[in-house]
Formats: structure tokens, sequence, C-alpha cells
């Protein structure tokens, strides 16, 4: 009996079968027996596969169907890397996860890495059927792709190999993720980045190196990962968790963190995979056509882009397929055994015609959607959040926090520094475009008090040093009000994306000098930049801009959503908020300093970043539950994780702030659990010298004054009591354009503004 009844699922796009399906089983079995992949022993006896077995998980079948457009040979060597990964994952939970051997499998894992070689390198003799295959495969496929691809390859196949060692810790211990921290590493364990990887190989197509990074392509990679492995969970649930004993399964972890039934989790996992996909859609429907031409990408460029997301798209559609009749999962009702047609793709075809589909919708990229039920039910609650509700102080629950707070002692002298840098900067002018008052006065700057804050997250901090955290702090929220003032209230999008791109000029890299600032925005930036890069390595400069940089193009996002009146779907807003927050950069004043002495490998350790990352929730998660009247009543805002598991979940507001009370709660715990063993742990596996040990003990006790400290000064300040919103709300203050005259007149201005940012008369 199935442990739950699958649900309906979003599947908008038509699967096809490749016609070379055929060849590719007969090439694959002999492939995978020339392996030694169909006589590898188990430990206690008997073959990891056989050939039956492999047969009835008819792998070739699943490439087919991911990859229907590609020719016969192509199609054989895609589905001899799926093989090779589904018998590594198979292979690694015989010898390791049933038997818990730590230091055995962390071995097998590190000779492994050694089989995907640069160039000239000649890789050790294969001593089991897992190195053999990765071998063969390797050799056979990175001739044809670029030293960029192969980078990304070496980087995805290495987090589905090692970050297996997260799963086997956590079975260990009986551990069980919360959802953000499941999300954030099913993408590392679970191959899917892998899989688009292997997309750009099918489609022959790679994707072009200066995009790659950029926040679209990263999101179509992102969801489409999530959307791959939240599907995956609910086919494998049954097997993986009632009869392998795995916890590493988005059912069980939806199913722990809410005390709900296992249908119930499923539906939520259901609807989150729906949210994924749509997002998908949205991104390459609207970001992705704006990204090609903010960066001038020509012909094949765009064709490459295109030939991507078409490629994901085959891919969850016939990832789809194949689970509903793989022997390997649970799928009753949902399997026909009968041959699946061979589905032609919808739209124009031939030469010229692929780079056009980039701009058209997604029903043109991949045949004509189905919306569906549950499809259309997400979209419309997504756009139908009302601005400016009345809801009242928000009342909060108890919050955990297990560290104290301490105070620099240099206090007082950082309140006398800030108000009369706050007035030397300009931010207590008239702003253009801001009706009555400017963004803020200096009351309402005292009663904010950035230095009470910044004297909390760095106590040990010079006076110096305390008034810089001081004024980034004041210069970052200044900027958070200031765009949806100036350019939010008109929809001037135009008009903040050319404010924003005119920010980096005034942090220079080579620390020298910066155009003539045209407002307090940029002039309190140029300020800061000259105090804090001077000292900086160059490397360690050039991140701490990309921090700020990613902290103002989130403003960007933000304002879109905001046009769109769109309330973000919930894994990209817990990602985004990390930024709008401001996070990185806050964390960055403390952590630059040590940049130069830390290992490479230390700064993108799975370790570091995740105590980072849940620092940074508990931080964000914060703002939005003493956030909440404010944003939502009196500035009409959606960019709450109040507001979004409001929207999610159907709830009301008292129940998402519960659940965003227990979020935060899961992650100061899981932040815990890193600083107790994690990091010890990687001290040991990195062979890592005292003083290195010395400063991440530091940086996590920095972490620890970062998170209590803000607690304690959103308990404090007067942002956000509703005497001061409602003093704020002074009389011809319109948040929204009022009436065509107004409207008119405040587009005017933002023209006005955005030919001045770009020096035009």
């Amino acid at each position: 009996m199935q442990a739950f009844t699958l649900p309906d699922f979003y599947v908008p796009y038509p699967a096809r079968l490749n016609p070379h399906v055929e060849g590719a089983r007969a090439h694959s079995g002999a492939w995978a027996e020339r392996m030694g992949m169909l006589d590898a022993p188990r430990p206690g006896g008997g073959v990891v596969w056989d050939a039956g077995a492999l047969a009835r998980m008819d792998y070739a079948l699943m490439c087919a169907y991911t990859h229907p457009d590609c020719d016969g040979p192509t199609l054989d060597l895609v589905t001899d890397w799926y093989v090779w990964v589904f018998f590594f994952d198979d292979h690694f939970l015989e010898h390791f996860k049933h038997s818990r051997d730590l230091a055995g499998a962390k071995a097998y894992l590190d000779r492994l890495e050694l089989f995907m070689t640069p160039d000239g390198r000649t890789p050790p003799e294969p001593g089991n059927a897992a190195e053999a295959g990765l071998r063969d495969l390797w050799e056979r496929t990175v001739p044809a792709m670029s030293p960029g691809w192969r980078r990304r390859f070496v980087t995805s196949t290495h987090n589905l190999m090692v970050e297996s060692m997260w799963e086997l810790d956590n079975i260990d211990r009986g551990r069980i993720a919360n959802p953000i921290e499941y999300v954030q590493m099913r993408r590392r364990v679970g191959g899917a980045p892998w899989s688009a990887n292997l997309v750009e190989y099918a489609v022959g197509a790679e994707l072009p190196g200066r995009l790659a990074a950029t926040r679209p392509v990263r999101v179509l990679t992102d969801t489409f990962a999530d959307a791959v492995h939240l599907r995956n969970d609910l086919f494998s649930y049954q097997r993986e968790v009632q009869e392998e004993g795995e916890n590493s399964n988005a059912v069980l972890v939806f199913e722990r963190f809410l005390g709900c039934s296992t249908q119930e989790a499923a539906d939520l996992v259901n609807d989150l995979l729906t949210s994924r996909l749509q997002q998908f859609e949205s991104t390459a429907l609207t970001e992705v056509p704006a990204l090609l031409a903010e960066h001038a990408a020509g012909p094949e460029e765009a064709a490459a882009v295109a030939a991507y997301v078409k490629g994901l798209q085959d891919w969850q559609s016939g990832g789809h397929e194949w689970h509903a009749r793989s022997s390997r999962y649970m799928n009753e009702g949902m399997r026909d055994d009968a041959p699946a047609p061979l589905r032609i793709l919808g739209g124009p075809n031939g030469l010229g015609t692929t780079a056009a589909r980039i701009a058209a919708p997604a029903a043109v990229l991949s045949g004509v959607p189905s919306e569906g039920g549950l499809g259309l039910r997400r979209r419309i609650r997504q756009h139908s959040a009302v601005p400016y509700q009345p809801v009242g102080h928000l009342p909060l629950p108890p919050l955990h926090m297990p560290f104290p707070i301490r105070t620099s002692p240099h206090l007082a002298g950082a309140r006398r520094h800030a108000v009369g840098w706050a007035r030397e900067t300009g931010m207590f002018d008239s702003a253009p475009g801001v009706e009555a008052a400017g963004v803020w006065d200096e009351r309402r700057f005292r009663g904010f008090d950035f230095p009470h804050c910044a004297a909390m997250i760095h106590p040990d901090a010079s006076p110096e040093q305390l008034d810089l955290s001081s004024d980034w702090l004041a210069w970052g929220t200044y900027g958070d009000d200031y765009f949806p003032l100036v350019f939010g209230a008109v929809r001037d999008l135009a008009g903040a994306k050319l404010c924003n791109d005119r920010l980096p000029a005034f942090m220079p890299l080579d620390a020298g000098d910066t155009p003539p600032p045209a407002n307090a925005l940029e002039r309190g930036l140029a300020d800061l930049w000259r105090r804090t890069a001077g000292p900086m390595s160059s490397e360690a400069r050039r991140r701490f801009r990309t921090a700020v940089e990613d902290m103002t193009s989130s403003w960007l996002w933000e304002l879109a959503n905001q046009a769109h009146n769109r309330v973000p779907d919930p894994v990209d807003y817990i990602e985004m908020r990390r930024r709008t927050f401001g996070a990185e950069m806050t964390m960055s004043l403390a952590r630059l300093a040590h940049f130069d002495v830390l290992p490479p490998e230390v700064h993108h350790n799975r370790i570091v970043r995740e105590m980072e990352t849940a620092a940074q929730d508990y931080a964000g998660f914060t703002n939005d539950l003493f956030s909440y009247q404010k944003e939502v009543e009196f500035e009409g805002e959606v960019h709450n994780l109040v507001v979004v598991v409001e929207s999610f979940l159907d709830v009301d507001r008292f129940t998402a702030r519960d659940i965003v009370a227990d979020l935060m709660a899961a992650r100061m715990r899981q932040f815990e659990h890193i600083v107790a063993t994690g990091l010890p742990a990687m001290f040991d596996d990195l062979g890592l010298d005292e003083p290195v040990r010395r400063i991440l003990t530091r940086h996590a006790e920095g972490l620890k004054s970062w998170m209590s400290g803000i607690l304690e000064w959103h308990r404090r300040c007067a942002r956000y009591t509703e005497a001061e919103l409602r003093r704020r709300r002074a009389p011809g203050f319109s948040p929204l354009p009022a009436g065509l005259g107004a409207s008119a007149a405040r587009v005017a201005a933002g023209l006005t503004r955005t030919r001045a940012a770009a020096g035009s008369p």
C-alpha cells in the first residue's frame, strides 16, 4: 500500500520521447556491464545491481524523455552518465549509509574525485565500478566542452558526491533538516544542477560565460533543480523513508516541521513544486529577455539561452513521465504500460526560429501549456494581495535567542557622529518626487538609533570602526526606504535601474576617484567606500563591492514584484531576503578583515556557508515579524515572510507569524548544531592550523552577537512602533499616485531624475 495518494501534478508541457530510445537501452546495458556495475558486490552478499534491476529502472527511457531532441550518440552518452550517477547513489548507500561508516565514505568520495582530471593529468587506475564509470565518461565528454563548462560540471559533480556526507551525518545523528536547510542542501546533493549542466551538452549549446552567473540564469537553474528534487521526493518517499530509513526527503521534512499528516505534507510539497515551476516560467518569460537586451546578446548567445530554457522544460516533463513509469518509484495509479506517443514540438521550427523563441511565451517554447486547476489557483493567490490593509499591531510570540547581548562602550560617541554624518550627506533633505518631507528627518533618524544596533552587532569595534558600521547601517536602510518612495509609487522601474547602475561608480576597485554625487545616496556611498575600501586587498575589495551590489540590485527585484502585485515564491523570497536585508554586507564588515588569511576552500565550504545563511535568515525573519504592520498597512508591501506564508499556505497572519517564529527557531538550532559539531569536524577534515581555527571561531562568536544585537535593536528602536508610523503619515503624503494629474506630475519628475542620473540635459 502506498504511503499517500500522489497529488495532482502541475505538468504544463507534454513529454516527448526520443526516437533513439532502443539504441540507448542496448548501449547503456552493455556499458554498465563493461564498467562492472552489474556484478559489483554488496557488503552483506549479493550485488548492488544485476541486469534485470537495471532493465526495470530503465534509465534509457528517462533520458529519452528528458532529452527528446538529441541524436543517438549524444543520447547514449547522456544515458551512461545517468546510469553512473544512480549506480553511485546505490553503491554509496550499500557500502556506507547502512553501515554509518563516515571515515570510509569520506575516503571513497575523495578518491572518486581524482577521476575528473584537469587537462594533461592521468587519473589513477579504477578500483571499483563507480571509479571506472566516471573515468570513462569524463574522457568521452570533456573534449567537446569549454573550460567554463568543465568548471561548472566539476563543481556540481563534486557537490552531489561530497555532500552525500551531509545526508550520511544526518542519518547517523537521527537528525531531520529544517525546510530551508533542506531545499538549500538538496540542490547540492540532489544532482539536478548536474543535470542542468548535461542539458547544455545534450542540446549542443553552452550557456554564454558572461551570462551563466546572472540572477535570471541562476534562478532558472535553481527552480529547475528544486522542482526536480521535490518531484523525486514525492515519488520516492516510500522507498527512501519507509524502506531504506533515509531522512532526506521533503515530505518527511514538512511532516515533522509542521506536525501534519504524511498526506498533508505531500500536498504541501506539491504546492511548492508548482510554485517553483511557475517561478521558472515567470523568469524565462520576463527576466531572460530583459537580460539578453541589457547585455546586447548576439543571435548565437540568445539561441544558446533559448535552447537551455527549452532543454530544462523538456527535462521537467520527461522526468515526470519517467517517474510515473519506473519501477524505482511509488507510482501506483499513474503508470501506463502502453508505449508513449512521440509528440512533436509545438510552435515554429527550423533554422532561425530558436532565437526568436526566447522572447516568446513559455507556451511557444515547449508547446501549449495546460495550466490546470492547481496552477491557476496558485497564480491567482500569488497576485491577489490587497495593499494597505489595516492589519494593526502584530503581537509577537516568544523568540528563541540563546545568546547574550553585548554592547560597545563607544555607543555615545557613535550616536553623536551618526547624526552629523547623516546631515552632511543630505539624508534629511527633501528628495525628488517624495511629497511633503524627505525620506527621513532628524527626529526620525534619532529614533532609528543605528549606532545602538552597530554597538551590539560589533561590540568589540574600535570607535572608528563603530562609526563606520553605524553609517553603513544608516546608508543601507536609507536606500531601502529611498527606492520605494522615489521610484516605487510611480512604478518608475527604468529610473530605479538607472539610479542603481550609477552606484558602482562610487565604489572604484582601485579606491580612486568617483564622479560628483547627485544625491544623498551617492554622497553617502562615496564617503563610506573611501573609508572602508582603502585598507582592503584588491580581492577583498571586490567581494565587498559585490555584497553591496547584491543588496542594491535586490531593491529592483522588490520594485518589480510590487509593480506586478506579486507575492514572491517562498524559496525565492528567502534567498533574496538575505540580499534585501543587507546581511552579506554587514557580515562582511567583520569577515573581510581576515579574508586573505583564510584558505580559499574555507570561503566556499558548506559548513561556513550554512552557518552564515542560518544566521542571515534568523535576522531577516526577525525584521519581518517586527515590520509587518509597517510594511503591510503603511507601505502596501508584499515583501515580508509573514505575507509570503499567508499567501502560500492560505492561512491567517497569526498562523503565519507562528510558522515564521518556528523557522527562526529551527535556523537558530541549526546554527548551534553547526557551531558545536560542524566547525570542529571541518577543522579536522581540512587540516586547518590554529590561527585559522581561531579566526573562524571568532567569526562564529561574532555571528552570535550579530543575531542577538539585531533582535534587541528591533525591540528597542522607534522605527516599527505604530506611533512613529502614524507620525510619518503627514497631511498630503500619498504613497500611491492620487489621480491622473498627480500621476503625470510624478512621472515627469521621475523622467527628470532619470535624465539627470544618466548625465543627460
